[in-house]
């Protein structure tokens, strides 16, 4: 898995997972990651509610 050199920590494919999974971009799936820090769970209730409040 590589790792998104923009962000350490996340890889590449597991943000566009998540990104694709919640409705939001890749950017703001990394900018979530530096807020709530790197939970699974955590990142996806974030970007879900993101993507609901529009």
């Amino acid at each position: 898995m590589a790792k998104d050199p923009e962000r350490p920590g996340l890889a590449v494919e597991v943000v566009r997972a998540l990104a694709r999974e919640s409705g939001t971009t890749e950017q703001q799936i990394r900018d979530i990651a530096l807020l709530v820090g790197f939970d699974r769970a955590s990142i996806l209730r974030e970007a879900r509610l993101l993507a609901k409040d529009g």
